[in-house]
């Protein structure tokens, strides 16, 4: 356990960038998940509707991605990675139908 003032505040300032962080990754992945239902619901119902769903948490999930990335709790590369991978799936479903 920590002996002196400095220690125990940086302990303090450890947890609560861990709770931020884990947020950060927990709605990346939540929104993740979302715009690759939309992209099933899509290919099941190619609407308007739909397509105007997948674009719309797409940019949310790119918005989350990007701040993450630039608050250091996501490396560039591994942000670049996903973002790639997300894309690729819409771009894939969208000039399917």
């Amino acid at each position: 356990m920590a002996n002196n003032k400095s220690a125990k505040k940086r302990i303090q300032i450890a947890e609560r960038n861990r709770l931020i962080n884990k947020s950060y990754k927990s709605t990346v992945k939540t929104l993740t998940k979302r715009t690759l239902e939309n992209c099933t619901k899509f290919k099941k119902d190619p609407s308007e509707e739909n397509k105007n769903l997948i674009k719309k948490t797409l940019n949310k999930t790119f918005s989350l991605i990007d701040k993450a990335v630039k608050k250091n709790v996501l490396h560039k590369n591994n942000g670049a990675n996903k973002k790639s991978k997300i894309n690729n799936i819409v771009k894939n479903t969208l000039t399917t139908n």
